[in-house]
């Protein structure tokens, strides 16, 4: 896997962008001009753009499997984050199976521990493999990816033309 290492630098230090800095089970949607940040380990974050970039959705997944019986579902888990990403594109007139996708994280954070596979217990493999293959069941265009390794990753994204800036620090 290879690693993009770049300086991040947050887009409202210097342009006066409103930045949304995303939690674990975050999910946002905003318009062209406005920032989403987030921070990533084993989590994936899921963004989601309507081809003419004039808004994004993003979500910060921590679980890609569903919760256990009997306990409720919320947007950290990926099913219930992706419906409520759709949702909100929805309530802006976007239809998500028409938009164009980034996914990033999905690191192994102990790779000491678990081997670089999702059968092996890595919790990043097993989250950036349901985020593709839920993509790619939507039939959502993958623009870009940025997943596994052993490290985490800073992600940011001001809506627009640019592609989302990834920095990349190793465990």
């Amino acid at each position: 896997m290879k690693y993009r290492v770049a300086a991040f630098v947050p887009a409202a230090r210097h342009l006066h962008v409103d930045t949304v800095t995303l939690h674990p089970g975050d999910v946002r949607c905003v318009n062209r001009g406005e920032r989403m940040e987030t921070l990533l380990g084993s989590c994936v974050a899921l963004v989601l753009t309507d081809p003419r970039r004039t808004v994004g959705a993003m979500c910060h997944v921590v679980h890609a499997r569903p919760p256990a019986v009997g306990v409720h579902a919320s947007t950290a888990h990926g099913e219930a984050a992706l419906l409520q990403m759709s949702a909100l594109l929805r309530a802006r007139g976007i239809e998500p199976r028409l938009c164009q996708a980034w996914v990033v994280g999905g690191g192994n954070m102990f790779p000491r521990l678990v081997g670089s596979g999702p059968t092996e217990g890595n919790v990043g493999a097993a989250n950036a493999l349901w985020a593709l293959d839920r993509l790619h069941s939507l039939g959502v265009d993958l623009l870009g990816q940025e997943l596994g390794g052993n490290g985490y990753r800073r992600l940011g994204w001001t809506v627009g033309d640019n592609e989302p800036e990834i920095t990349t620090v190793p465990v």
